[in-house]
């Protein structure tokens, strides 16, 4: 046989547009656009399951924006016929120039160009996101942070689809990335996904499914099997099945909440919290029924206490947040001091015994102010500026202590006679954030600004917050969208009168630092009921028992008075005991202290308030939901970590197994030759026996079937005769007449192994009056090659392939090749120039 000079693939093919007509490339079509349109009605449609995690809607415009900019820069890139490579490098450019124009323009080049000071702003966007999630509950504040971070995930999102849909042509795997979207809301919102966001993300699904089962990629046209019935039966059996599963899914699974999917059955995999998370999750603590975290305390004081967990004093306009301070906390090995001097004639001390149970925070429960605490296990340590304790090496859980706290006996004409500037505390508590917004402070002033002293500023504060217009709701909020403590939360809540004790505490806490008071935040636990038994004490005898729960977490603001310290008020109506020296002839809705948790259900009536016990408290079970958060987490944490890694393993395999597939699925009819015998040559490299460098097709075809394959006349006839057409239809399409190009009935020798080897000394006869397609020849050779190789061998063709594995190192070398050539460039151009120095000096 004669071989040609080589030809470009394509050149000479007939057209069937006339005579003599120019060859003519053949058009994309519609598969990129209707490709990077399914991708992001998917990621769109999963982005508003996000509603409900972010307040309002002023974040979508920009999250639009990017999902659309990515998702058709990769379809234009990939309608200039680039390599799929440079069309996900081109996706991830297009990701930081959309960002760079939408949060970095002042900083950027042009706009879109990163510069040198884009990378602190970038550092300081990413560490406001990281607070809003640490201390706000859902929905935050969408601020630059925040909204930067949702568009970068969801543009990485945009193109990891796309990457599975489309080069690794494994469009049903773009599921995973849908799915984890929507994990984030399903996990965090009472009201779960949401319908339209659901059924946005399926349907963008689907389409994904579509263009891939429809369209041949980069070619435009309805593939021969789109139509098939076969499809539709099988899309239709996966839906159904989908669909019973997720009705009986939830029901069968412990960890789901009630509700028909994807509205109310959220996957819970924490289980019930148990912990006070400041500020965080008070209102979800609040809205739990079952009261799980039970407390127990006895004290000799005259009335039930507050036992207080923590404050928080930090206030940037967009939260309220703790400041730990780690690095001034003291060991607790002795007495508390609180660093100040009380003035008041009277102290009034108290001695409270607390258990725990399976309350779980780092924060100990414990009644304001605290001057010495006996029986801890673990290590502690206390903050002198707020006095809240705090475990090292430990949390609360299963704690039984005593605390001798003392308080000022405060009186209105004590708190009165408070007139002087506050002395020895921190900026921190009356440090007032530029944006507040014009209505907090006009009401402020409108309520306290006639006040003449600062005891009577709080009275009327308290008041106005207390009074008949306000009304306490835990789900107010949540349906309104400002359920938070930032400061655009507090202006609709001042607007709309409604909330909980968060909405109350902050309100009064802004206005405070406002009139010039120095204000902070309390958070723990509202005094609670009697038990009905009693609890010994050592040198007190026997003390009633209080109990509290997971309902009565609380926050509640205290005020600091020069001379008497940090007061504590109650401006939540329905909530709480309003102290004796706040307490007002006209202040209404004073709760009685041991009936005050009436109204702390989302419908009071539904769930009886528990009664008085008079046996002790109970010890938590091992299936109690108040410790399966604390059993499933490692779990949880596990088994996505065996999960990740069970992933990176099988990279080698999903990279071979979507190559091979964007092989058998070529652009045109002429590259289907060439893609075909790269996939014999990576075949026979996988299973131990790679192309030699100068080695023809015909001779290494040969190698092959002599080496891997079984006898030509025996159960591998088939593997034979697929090796010698793929060997004869690369060497048309590389060498042949154009009329002869290519896998098609003018392939005459593909049946017979004589036209491609020689050696055989029988010929076989003709195949098949149908051709068979690439695809069906390289089934056939990879089950030959498969069935012929030991199980190393197999092992080792499957799951960590030689021909990507070579792949992958040539790509990890690249940067230090580059870096080789560039350094060899320098030294022969730095010779270059000593020479030509040299030879002028000379």
């Amino acid at each position: 046989m004669t071989l040609a000079p080589p030809r470009t693939p394509g050149q000479g093919q007939q057209q069937d547009n006339g005579a003599g007509a120019a060859p003519r490339r053949a058009r994309v079509g519609l598969f990129p656009w209707a490709m990077a349109a399914a991708v992001a009605l998917a990621v769109c449609g999963a982005a508003l399951s996000l509603n409900g995690v972010l307040r309002g809607w002023n974040w979508y415009l920009p999250v639009l924006t990017t999902v659309l900019v990515v998702s058709f820069t990769l379809a234009a890139l990939r309608g200039l016929r680039a390599q799929p490579l440079l069309v996900t490098f081109g996706g991830f450019l297009a990701l930081g120039g959309i960002l760079t124009l939408t949060f970095f323009r002042s900083s950027s080049i042009l706009g879109v160009i990163p510069g040198g000071a884009t990378f602190g702003e970038l550092d300081r966007l990413i560490r406001r996101a990281s607070e809003t999630v640490l201390s706000e509950t859902a929905p935050v504040a969408p601020n630059a942070g925040i909204v930067m971070v949702v568009c970068a995930v969801l543009g990485l999102t945009v193109i990891l689809v796309d990457a599975l849909a489309v080069p690794l042509g494994m469009p049903a795997a773009t599921g995973a990335a849908l799915l984890a979207l929507l994990v984030v809301p399903a996990m965090i919102k009472p009201q779960s996904v949401g319908f339209w966001g659901f059924v946005a993300t399926v349907a963008g699904y689907l389409l994904i499914l579509g263009c891939s089962q429809w369209f041949a990629p980069g070619f435009g046209t309805q593939t021969e099997a789109a139509g098939s019935t076969g499809h539709l039966r099988r899309a239709a059996l996966t839906g159904s099945v989908a669909l019973v599963a997720a009705l009986l899914v939830p029901a069968a699974i412990p960890g789901f909440n009630q509700g028909t999917f994807p509205q109310g059955s959220r996957l819970n995999p924490w289980g019930t919290s148990t912990g006070l998370n400041p500020m965080i999750t008070l209102g979800n603590s609040l809205r739990t029924p079952d009261g799980t975290g039970r407390i127990t305390y006895a004290t000799n004081a005259t009335s039930p206490l507050y036992l207080r967990t923590v404050t928080v004093e930090n206030f940037d306009g967009d939260s309220w947040g703790p400041d730990d301070r780690n690095e001034s906390r003291i060991r607790l090995a002795g007495p508390i001091d609180p660093g100040y001097q009380v003035l008041a004639d009277a102290q009034q001390r108290q001695v409270t015994a607390i258990d725990t149970g399976s309350l779980s925070s780092n924060y100990l429960p414990a009644p304001y102010a605290p001057e010495t605490v006996r029986g801890l296990n673990g290590q502690w340590t206390w903050d002198p500026a707020t006095l809240s304790i705090k475990g090292t090496d430990t949390t609360s859980r299963r704690q039984d202590y005593i605390v001798t706290s003392s308080a000022p006996a405060l009186t209105p004409a004590l708190l009165a006679r408070s007139t002087g500037p506050a002395q020895d505390i921190s900026d921190t508590f009356t440090r007032v954030p530029g944006n507040v917004p014009a209505s907090v402070r006009s009401t402020a002033e409108t309520v306290a600004g006639a006040a003449g002293t600062q005891y009577q500023k709080a009275m009327a504060i308290q008041k106005y917050l207390r009074s008949a217009d306000f009304t306490y709701s835990l789900q107010s909020p949540v349906q309104g969208g400002y359920d938070g403590n930032g400061l655009s939360v507090l202006a609709d809540f001042l607007e709309q009168k409604s909330g909980y004790c968060v909405h109350y505490a902050s309100a009064m806490a802004v206005m405070a630092r406002l009139q010039g008071i120095p204000s902070r935040i309390a958070v723990g636990y509202a005094p609670g009921r009697l038990t009905g038994e009693t609890v010994p004490v050592a040198g007190q005898g026997p003390l009633s028992e209080y109990e509290v729960d997971g309902r009565d977490a609380h926050a509640w603001p205290e005020l600091y008075f020069q001379g008497l310290g940090w007061v504590p008020f109650e401006p939540t109506p329905s909530r709480g005991v309003v102290p004796t020296y706040a307490t007002e002839a006209s202040a209404p809705g004073t709760a009685d202290s041991l009936d005050n948790n009436d109204d702390l259900l989302p419908e009071p009536g539904q769930v009886p308030s528990p009664a008085p016990s008079v046996s002790a408290a109970p010890v938590p079970q091992d299936n109690g939901t108040a410790d399966a958060g604390p059993r499933l987490l490692p779990w949880l944490l596990g088994a996505g970590g065996v999960l990740a890694g069970c992933l990176l393993l099988a990279s080698p395999f999903l990279l071979r197994t979507g190559i091979r597939a964007r092989r058998l699925r070529p652009r045109n009819a002429t590259a289907a030759a060439p893609l075909a015998w790269a996939e014999l040559a990576d075949l026979g490299t996988d299973y131990g026996l790679p192309p030699g460098p100068s080695e023809t097709p015909r001779a290494y075809s040969a190698r092959l079937r002599r080496s891997l394959l079984g006898e030509p006349d025996g159960m591998d006839r088939a593997a034979h005769l697929a090796a010698a057409a793929l060997t004869t239809g690369y060497e048309r399409n590389q060498y042949g007449p154009p009329e002869a190009a290519g896998l098609g009935p003018a392939n005459q020798e593909a049946t017979n192994p004589e036209a491609a080897n020689p050696e055989p000394a029988n010929p076989h006869p003709a195949g098949p009056a149908n051709p068979a397609s690439p695809r069906d020849h390289i089934d056939a050779l990879q089950a030959a090659l498969r069935a012929n190789a030991g199980g190393p061998r197999r092992f080792i063709a499957t799951w960590v392939p030689p021909s990507v594995m070579r792949r992958l190192g040539f790509l990890t070398g690249a940067p230090f090749r580059a870096v080789g050539r560039g350094v060899r460039g320098t030294a022969q151009a730095a010779a270059r120039s000593w020479r030509g120095a040299r030879g002028g000096l000379r």
